[in-house]
């Protein structure tokens, strides 16, 4: 090699070094290649409002330059689209089935068609992981109630850029998706539910005016046993595996028309995951949850998958207390880490218990009851309009709205204008010893009752909104001694007085959600009574199209 044409190689050499040095981190030199589209981008940036994502922060990490300029490319973006299905969400929200022919329609159409491809492709990307980590519905549009912001986002927009660059789409969703257990424990119920639905139809168990029971030997146990392998029971029916190539059933021993022990298991396996009394005995609520259609459950799967999604980060907080109201479970994860539960009574449907988040703030010891307008008015005053001894009966006194103590005598019960009830601390007062409090609008708390029998209730939707809590005692010690109070709950309720409020040196966050559909503590998905009737308006929202 002489001189001249050393010298021209070290000239051409250096260009290409200067020229790269120029050419931003994560960026493709073809990427960074043709100035007129970087251009055509940021003018077209300039011009649209993207407030409601974060496109031109994309765009930014990027130095202005398209993300989609290969086929691969879009085609790996609409995979990993079509993928969130597995979400509970619709792929054709963020135009998955119409991206890859989208793109081969710009590459020939100019600058601005390309460009506009390009900020469609990444605002299809965007949304997607906006409703992934966040909810594709806003909660206040069908929860009116709704007392929280939306989750914040958190996911990294630089590692999703690159994600972008490595086409490793599905990397980009894992950044946004709720890494929670229970999240990806509804993930799988869903794919589950799915595949039970596109098996066909299997025969529903027909009404009885008798309860199918353990020892029964009747044409209709082999019915039974068809529908509890369809929902994942094994071992209950002969071996076919075209009829369900997903459950993997084997060939029972026995005859198949008697309801054997192995069956009465199965049967209150079943039971417990739908909030049944697990009996083993087959009647009609039974019945009504084996015949459900698979395609109702899958629906009720991406409703709650929603609800999970508005939930995450509250989920992630020690400690914290969350009461489950479509499940009766109250959940205390305490600073250790260590989880108390008990069972709960909520509101009824005329009354419903409201979602709440708040923070516990302090203790009730010894409450009395100011009985709320709504009882009052609708429960309360017609039983004093029959008869005047119901409220000497009840312990109940008669304030005016200063607090003074009125006689009931004097009262014209068909007009009682500006008056109160108040019932006396006691054990008969239906607040009980203990009231957990925390602000809210609502007037909602957590409270100890003398009604015990009724936690033994499968359902136990039977209160007038507020929550009351099994073992409140142990749990309202719990709480004092979690926030660092030195107070002891038996010394404060035996020491006399009454509405004695005790504050917690330091709040405990609180949450009350409504989820029918919900991993119990084994990890199996249990599906619950919509006792409030809010799924209907969820699902419709969801299949809304953006």
């Amino acid at each position: 090699m002489n001189e001249m044409q050393s010298l021209r190689q070290w000239a051409i050499g250096a260009a290409l070094g200067l020229a790269l040095s120029h050419i931003p981190f994560g960026v493709t030199p073809a990427y960074a290649a043709s100035e007129p589209l970087k251009q055509a981008l940021i003018q077209r940036l300039a011009a649209e409002d993207q407030a409601s994502l974060p496109i031109r922060e994309f765009y930014e990490l990027r130095n202005e330059q398209l993300a989609w300029r290969e086929a691969s490319s879009v085609e790996a973006l609409a995979n990993a689209l079509n993928l969130l299905e597995s979400d509970g969400l619709t792929p054709s929200d963020y135009r998955a089935d119409r991206l890859l022919s989208a793109f081969q329609s710009s590459q020939n159409a100019g600058e601005s068609a390309q460009v506009a491809f390009d900020i469609q492709a990444t605002s299809s990307l965007l949304l997607a992981l906006d409703h992934l980590e966040r909810g594709k519905v806003n909660p206040r549009d069908v929860e009116p109630n709704w007392d929280a912001p939306r989750p914040e986002r958190r996911y990294s927009l630089a590692r999703v850029a690159q994600a972008v660059d490595d086409q490793a789409l599905e990397r980009a969703f894992e950044l946004a998706r709720p890494a929670s257990s229970e999240y990806q424990q509804l993930r799988e119920a869903l794919s589950r539910y799915r595949q039970v639905a596109t098996l066909g139809s299997t025969p529903y168990l027909p009404s009885r005016e008798d309860s199918l029971r353990p020892g029964d030997r009747d044409d209709a146990v082999i019915l039974l046993r068809q529908r509890l392998a369809m929902w994942g029971e094994d071992g209950l029916v002969s071996a076919d595996s075209s009829a369900y190539p997903m459950i993997g059933v084997q060939a029972p021993g026995g005859d198949r028309r008697t309801f054997d022990t192995e069956l009465e298991m199965a049967v209150k396996r079943f039971q417990r995951r739908h909030q049944l009394t697990a009996d083993g005995v087959v009647g009609d609520r039974t019945r009504l949850a084996l015949n459900a259609p698979a395609a109702s459950r899958v629906d009720q799967l991406r409703v709650n998958l929603e609800r999970a999604r508005w939930i995450g980060p509250q989920q992630s907080s020690e400690p914290r207390v969350w009461v489950d109201i479509a499940g009766y479970q109250l959940h205390y994860i305490r600073p250790n880490g260590q989880q108390w539960n008990a069972r709960v009574v909520v509101g009824s449907p005329r009354r419903e218990t409201p979602i709440i988040h708040s923070s516990i703030s302090h203790l009730t010891i010894n409450p009395s009851w100011t009985i709320p307008p709504t009882i009052l008015r609708e429960d309360v005053l017609p039983r004093i309009r029959q008869n005047t001894d119901y409220l000497a009966q009840h312990n109940m006194q008669v304030i005016n709205m200063s607090g003074a103590q009125l006689d009931p005598a004097e009262v014209d019960w068909q007009r009682p204008g500006g008056v109160m009830l108040r019932q006396v601390a006691g054990s008969s007062n239906p607040l009980g010893r203990v009231v957990v409090r925390f602000p809210n609008n609502d007037m909602i708390y957590l409270h100890d009752t003398p009604a015990q029998g009724l936690f033994q209730r499968d359902q136990r939707a039977l209160s007038s909104g507020c929550v009351r809590v099994e073992g409140v005692r142990e749990f309202a010690q719990m709480l004092l001694q979690d926030s660092g109070s030195r107070y002891q709950l038996s010394t404060l309720i035996n020491s006399g007085g009454s509405d004695r409020n005790v504050n917690l040196p330091q709040r405990i966050p609180v949450a009350l959600h409504y989820l029918t559909a919900w991993p119990n503590a084994q990890g199996e998905v249990e599906f619950r009574t919509d006792i409030y009737r809010r799924d209907a308006s969820l699902l419709a929202a969801l299949q809304r199209s953006v």
